[in-house]
């Protein structure tokens, strides 16, 4: 019987044992990841809540021609500010003109019948009852003749209010019928901003947050920038919507510079400074089924998982509600290492140095 060569069996041994050795090196590095913990931090923190929202002008109506005609010429343009009782538009009034002219002539004549009557009457000619038919004849004839001035001053539209004016959906000499849109006009002093809030904010705002003097109302428009001027709240609508379990809430801005502009989108964000909140890493934090834990380390240096309740949520931070306070240490790096009940080492790192250096994820 014949024995392979020493050569080969020695070869064949470390081939068996370079993997094995490989794997127990990598296996020790991984064991040998180093556990960090830290402690939760007690601090002032500024909670915002964020929603989406569409800017509206104060005042933001359609003008109308009052009466058919022809527009004369139109001295504004598209985009032009206007003060209240600017001229607008004017209808040719021919139609207007000839009618109140001729309810004018009618009351000038029940005028001249009644001083000629009221003069027979002081001559004992006619009877009192023709000076009483004589004067209901005037007051007939000056009712149609104010009628036929409001007809004729409808032919002219000036502007309600101070506002910068639309698009112009007619120009010169068209023929317009009565009611139909002219253009808009915009009251663009004030805006009116508004959002859809869920019961459960609506509920907190009611009960927590509209008398707070800290509340910030805050507008960020499409570009991503702050809007300069600071809003309030200042409707809620009266009712829910019962499809969408929301509120609507109106938050006014002022709008000195006309940044804005009707029809904008933004988002609103009200802000509030909470103190003594108890914080923790959004890092230190890990989900089964749905619940929040955190690995607590006790004096004896040995990990304990615990449900932890999140009352607001930061930009790296967890608001903590009930489940951890500053006294207790908890697992920041290295939480997939660990077991509950596991006896662990690690370093002891500063909340003021995790700060510095914040990720949103469990390692």
């Amino acid at each position: 019987m014949k024995f392979p060569p020493i050569a080969s069996v020695i070869l064949v041994v470390m081939a068996f044992s370079i993997p094995a050795c490989s794997k127990h090196r990598e296996e020790h590095h991984h064991e040998a990841h180093k556990i960090v913990a830290t402690s939760p931090e007690q601090k002032a923190v500024t909670l915002t809540q964020q929603y989406v929202c569409q800017i509206h002008s104060q005042r933001h109506i359609k003008i109308r021609a009052l009466e058919m005609g022809y527009l004369e010429a139109i001295p504004l343009k598209e985009g032009q500010t206007v003060k209240a009782g600017d001229l607008m538009f004017n209808v040719i009034p021919t139609i207007y003109q000839a009618k109140y002219d001729a309810e004018l002539a009618r009351k000038n004549v029940a005028q001249l019948d009644l001083n000629f009557t009221t003069k027979l009457v002081a001559d004992k000619v006619v009877s009192n009852n023709e000076k009483l038919m004589a004067e209901a004849k005037l007051k007939e004839a000056s009712a149609k003749a104010e009628l036929a001035a409001a007809e004729l001053g409808f032919a002219t539209v000036k502007a309600p209010f101070d506002g910068i004016v639309d698009r112009l959906l007619h120009q010169q000499g068209s023929l317009v019928q009565e009611g139909e849109i002219l253009t808009t006009l915009s009251d663009n002093s004030l805006m009116w901003v508004y959002f859809n809030v869920p019961e459960k904010d609506y509920l907190k705002y009611m009960t927590e947050i509209s008398q707070r003097e800290d509340l910030k109302v805050e507008l960020r428009l499409a570009n991503g920038e702050i809007f300069t001027q600071l809003g309030k709240i200042g409707a809620i609508e009266a009712d829910f919507n019962n499809e969408t379990g929301n509120i609507k809430f109106r938050a006014d801005f002022a709008n000195p510079d006309r940044l804005l502009r009707h029809g904008q989108t933004g988002t609103i964000l009200i802000s509030r400074v909470q103190n003594d909140a108890i914080v923790i890493p959004q890092r230190a934090v890990f989900e089964v089924l749905e619940k929040r834990y955190v690995f607590v380390v006790d004096k004896e240096d040995v990990a304990h998982q615990r449900e932890i309740f999140v009352q607001n949520e930061l930009e790296d931070l967890y608001v903590i509600k009930k489940g951890v306070d500053v006294n207790d240490k908890i697992v920041l790096e290295g939480i997939r290492q660990v077991r509950d009940g596991d006896k662990v080492e690690y370093e002891d790192r500063h909340p003021d140095q995790v700060a510095a250096n914040l990720k949103n994820h469990a390692e």
